[in-house]
């Protein structure tokens, strides 16, 4: 893709945002409409498939710092409608590209350095003389999402993860050309992907119409790329899910995103996690918490409880007079990582008051009451009303 249809195109727009949205708001709006849209829930929707693509690749842009940067950029500089023309003072107007000017120019005129510095990087040139349109680009991350249950992320799993996303087209091997035919140097600009032209006193580059900055025409285009050299497919991954991953975490797969293009390297694929919550078990960092109702009785006379454990059961032996709220440490049976760490168990034991009591019990507790008469629970509170 060429500067001038890279800039003219509105990244901002296809993902429902403003030019100042935050990068949550950016990957909140992507994630929305990457599902509405996505292949797996559109099966034969040709316009929703564009859809899905536009806004990876706004995505892809905007996801990143540094592309999002020289992106904005170039947009204040050419107008957030897309690459201009600019008059100067001996007449005339024009499409240029400013990054090849200023990179070109930078030499001579040391001031505009910087500027072709940053456009160099956005419209794939390395801002110098010579630089070519096609310069090899990284392809996108791209980021998906599963979801797994409490003991799955307590334990690692290994998952199996269908995707659909762009990937290098299988069919011409990237190329962009029919099997059994080869893309051509573009006799326009020679393979540089540029073209020169004078306007009064200045020189100017642009993209090449013919190849649109390419430096190759394919004749014969891949017919399931349509020489784009990339396609939308559906792959199978295997995903491996370390022992006490957190809900929402990411996990990076390495060159499993978008193709690169001009042979870079792949993209990046995030896999970010959901994890459901468990019926009984809580979490707080490795430990792993559960709340154990207990008697009155359990609490004030001791006893020996019972408590479930992802392994299993263990006994715990609750000592006399132990007030309810009180948490019970189970070593080494919360989340065990890789890296030799171990979190615990924590049991908090509260008090079940019983919502009916039949005459029997209600008899006792009155007895009860009776012989805990002179025995004040609160002394603190006491001792400050009374000096009130």
């Amino acid at each position: 893709m060429s500067a001038r249809e890279w800039i003219g195109k509105d990244f901002y727009r296809e993902l429902g945002v403003s030019s100042d949205a935050t990068a949550d708001e950016i990957k909140k709006s992507y994630r929305k409409l990457a599902k509405e849209n996505h292949p797996d829930a559109n099966a034969g929707n040709a316009e929703a498939e564009q859809k899905f693509k536009a806004v990876s690749e706004a995505y892809g842009v905007l996801s990143d710092p540094a592309k999002r940067k020289e992106y904005d950029e170039a947009r204040r500089l050419f107008g957030s409608g897309g690459a201009g023309g600019f008059n100067f003072p001996g007449g005339g107007s024009g499409g240029f590209d400013v990054g090849d000017i200023f990179g070109q120019a930078g030499g001579q005129q040391g001031g505009f350095g910087g500027l072709g510095d940053i456009l160099g990087g956005l419209f794939g040139r390395r801002g110098s003389a010579g630089a070519t349109a096609n310069r090899p680009q990284r392809g996108a991350d791209v980021e998906t999402d599963v979801r797994i249950d409490f003991v799955e992320a307590v334990k690692g799993a290994t998952l199996p993860l269908r995707l659909s996303s762009p990937a290098t087209c299988s069919t011409c091997g990237g190329q962009g050309a029919k099997p059994g035919t080869s893309p051509r140097t573009c006799p326009t600009c020679q393979g540089s992907g540029l073209v020169s032209r004078s306007q009064g006193a200045f020189a100017f580059s642009e993209p090449c119409r013919d190849c649109r900055g390419r430096g190759t025409i394919i004749d014969d285009p891949c017919p399931e790329c349509g020489g784009e050299g990339v396609s939308t497919r559906t792959r199978t991954l295997t995903v491996r899910i370390p022992p006490g991953v957190d809900d929402n975490q990411r996990i990076r797969l390495a060159g499993q995103g978008e193709p690169g293009r001009g042979g870079a390297q792949a993209g990046d694929l995030y896999v970010r996690v959901h994890v459901a919550p468990h019926e009984l078990f809580g979490r707080k960092e490795l430990d792993l918490t559960l709340a154990v109702p207990v008697d009155f009785t359990e609490l004030a006379l001791g006893t020996t409880i019972t408590v479930p454990t992802l392994e299993g059961k263990v006994s715990l032996k609750v000592p006399p007079g132990t007030a309810s709220g009180r948490v019970l440490r189970v070593r080494g049976k919360g989340i065990a990582k890789r890296d030799g760490s171990q979190g615990d168990l924590l049991v908090t034991l509260q008090a079940a008051v019983p919502a009916e009591l039949d005459d029997k019990a209600r008899a006792a507790l009155e007895t009860y009451a009776e012989a805990m008469a002179g025995h004040d629970p609160r002394p603190e509170i006491t001792k400050l009303l009374e000096g009130r």
